[in-house]
């Protein structure tokens, strides 16, 4: 028997995939997205869609009666531009998921999926990121992610709500919003290449990453709704064992779509972790995770997707809530 499943950021990259998923596993599926960090074509068909922020508590009260699974994808994920527009970013994380974690209770979800994020860890000495190491946050969206991971356990060692944090990686793949200049890596760089521009890169392009292509995160996620073993872990979701720096990404979408590269580089943005990989050995043993995709097959659906959508000029749609000597110019002075 199907069950019914809310998504929060439905409308957005990873929530929409997820929806597609539980719709086509059979499951009755509504969400809701305030269209920030989302297109709402995204949204697939068969969604019971509500356009309005998960912030509003009476709304979300109403939303989740009778739901048994709530998917919290919602988030201003914004590491670099937290440091700069901190209200803005911890606001909508931290807050919003004391917000859907209230009414999640209150109407008696049996289980919450919260997707949290490798910002959690900070800057460590090992690497790669397993998830028995003390989370070292060093900007305000790691920060936030991290106390609402706290919160979640808090209310649910009261409650009793079910309560599993997923960690995935650097998401990448088709759907991705690629107008923001203030987040999403490659779909930045890919636009910017497709207008015979050439990227911008902070600091030296050595920032080492991996990056997670969006089928192989939900082929784990759909799991962490239904098994029992999963329940109070903290499970990293993503690759570990194709590591990349900034710069050899832009060199690897240059290579794809034949582009002479010749980066502009700016300077570092401040708190940015220089490596970020995670260890994938939890998600392999409880969620049978396997890489489906390399990361040019990802790249390369990403590029073919965004030049069927058509490029788009960038949309400075958040506001930088403070501006210094500091601030990077690439925002400041509309670089992208």
């Amino acid at each position: 028997m199907g069950k019914k499943i809310f998504i929060s950021g439905v409308a957005g990259f990873l929530g929409s995939y997820v929806a597609e998923e539980m719709l086509r596993e059979g499951h009755d599926v509504l969400g809701c997205d305030n269209l920030i960090g989302g297109y709402i074509d995204n949204v697939p068909d068969g969604v019971d869609f509500h356009q309005v922020d998960c912030s509003y508590l009476n709304t979300m009260n109403k939303l989740l009666k009778g739901v048994d699974i709530v998917y919290h994808t919602a988030c201003t994920a914004y590491e670099g531009l937290s440091v700069f527009s901190p209200h803005l970013v911890t606001h909508n994380t931290f807050q919003i998921t004391s917000t859907l974690a209230s009414a999640a209770i209150a109407q008696g979800v049996e289980r919450f999926v919260n997707c949290s994020s490798m910002a959690r860890y900070g800057s460590q000495e090992v690497y790669p990121f397993t998830e028995n190491m003390v989370p070292k946050p060093q900007d305000p969206y790691g920060i936030s992610k991290l106390a609402a991971e706290h919160l979640l356990n808090c209310l649910s060692a009261v409650h009793g709500m079910q309560v599993v944090n997923a960690v995935p990686h650097n998401i990448v793949g088709p759907r991705q919003k690629y107008d923001d200049p203030f987040r999403n890596v490659a779909s930045i760089m890919i636009n910017m290449m497709l207008q015979g521009r050439q990227p911008i890169i902070y600091g030296d392009g050595s920032q080492v990453r991996c990056f997670s292509f969006i089928q192989d995160v939900v082929s784990c996620l759909k799991r962490l709704a239904f098994q029992p073993d999963v329940v109070g872990e903290v499970i990293n979701i993503g690759p570990d064992e194709e590591f990349i720096t900034i710069l050899g990404l832009a060199e690897t979408i240059a290579e794809l779509l034949s582009f002479k590269l010749d980066p502009i580089f700016v300077a570092e943005r401040p708190q940015e972790v220089k490596y970020a990989t995670c260890s994938a050995d939890k998600a392999r043993k409880l969620l049978d995770y396997k890489t489906q995709y390399t990361l040019k097959e990802g790249l390369t659906e990403m590029i073919d997707y965004i030049s069927r959508r058509g490029v788009k000029k960038f949309r400075y749609h958040l506001d930088i809530e403070i501006v210094n000597e500091i601030t990077p110019k690439t925002w400041v002075n509309r670089l992208f």
